[in-house]
């Protein structure tokens, strides 16, 4: 699945281009990777459009950027066997030749393959770096994350249950609000389609937010700042409200409240902690072998074919959980 074109709010079915082209043979220090699963993330959006940020867009024409995993086929790398599962940034495609830079193993006997896509992937090291190293969380500290039911927002507030805090989560619809309730440990869930949520901050903090983990931005974001406790510390992930806005990004109103609770607020992107990300799986593991994380996966059939009403799954507020998209023959 190729970029044909820059999406002007959400992206349509005129910009992909679906092609086809003979699987190569992997040259010496290359592996031949058969993906059989794509991570479908909010970042994509962003991605697609030419502008300054943290990675460089997908160009036009080029297959899409997306992380994946899948099995070596074929290896000319010593570092990588045939039978091998692996992960990394393989793109919506169903084989991809890779030089090995960036490929890292992912053991089916560890956790199912899309667990590596979800809580031991990205989506778990950004949640577990934002949360721990920027948020830095103390027990007994209100937590409180939105898109919640989401890949890192579900994760996120585990962890803050792990490390003894009050957990509070904001989410789409009173399915996903119950299940982080019931399944996921949260403390409490605020439903933004139903509820007013800086009314229902009042009620669920009445000492205000320690921390909060901003996915989405917008009102939401908007709705916290006014809720913060002193020496809040806020980590901006995503904002997902804004991605497929025609008009300029709606900025946050009640950004004095930063001045006045002498809180900070700070960006997070995880490919700052490429050193760490070791570290990371480790301990996310241990937490999910302990039972202590739960690992909340949705995925959906359909091939590379799929891919592009697939992501607009997110947008639309569908997934629960990684949205993970399986790759026929996979």
């Amino acid at each position: 699945m190729r970029l044909a074109a820059r999406p002007v709010g959400q992206p349509r079915p005129g910009d992909w281009e679906h092609t086809e082209e003979p699987v190569g043979e992997p040259g010496e220090g290359e592996i031949l990777v058969r993906v059989k699963y794509l991570s479908i993330d909010p970042a994509m959006r962003g991605w697609m459009n030419d502008a300054k940020s943290y990675i460089e867009p997908v160009g036009i024409g080029e297959v899409m950027r997306a992380g994946a995993v899948g099995e070596v086929i074929a290896s000319r790398h010593p570092r990588f066997a045939v039978g091998d599962h692996v992960s990394g940034a393989f793109g919506v495609q169903e084989y991809c030749l890779s030089d090995g830079r960036g490929v890292a193993p992912a053991d089916p006997e560890l956790a199912p393959l899309p667990v590596h896509l979800g809580t031991l992937g990205m989506s778990g090291m950004t949640a577990y770096f934002g949360l721990l190293d920027i948020g830095r969380p103390e027990a007994g500290q209100t937590v409180v994350v939105s898109g919640a039911a989401g890949a890192v927002g579900s994760v996120v507030g585990q962890i803050a249950r792990i490390k003894g805090c009050r957990v509070i989560g904001i989410a789409g619809g009173e399915r996903k609000c119950r299940a982080l309730v019931d399944d996921l440990g949260f403390d409490a869930a605020i439903d933004y389609q139903s509820q007013d949520v800086r009314k229902a901050l009042r009620e669920h903090a009445p000492d205000g937010v320690d921390v909060y983990f901003d996915n989405v931005g917008g009102d939401i974001l908007d709705a916290v700042l006014t809720r913060l406790a002193r020496g809040a510390r806020i980590v901006v992930c995503g904002a997902i409200s804004q991605y497929n806005n025609t008009e300029p990004v709606k900025g946050p109103s009640n950004y004095l409240s930063l001045l006045v609770n002498r809180a900070t607020m700070t960006g997070m992107v995880v490919f700052d902690y490429a050193d760490r990300y070791a570290e990371a799986v480790r301990q996310l593991a241990e937490w999910r072998a302990e039972g202590r994380l739960v690992s909340v996966e949705d995925v959906v059939d359909g091939g590379v074919s799929a891919f592009p009403d697939t992501l607009l799954r997110l947008f639309r507020g569908e997934n629960h959980g990684k949205l993970v998209l399986a790759v026929a023959g996979g």
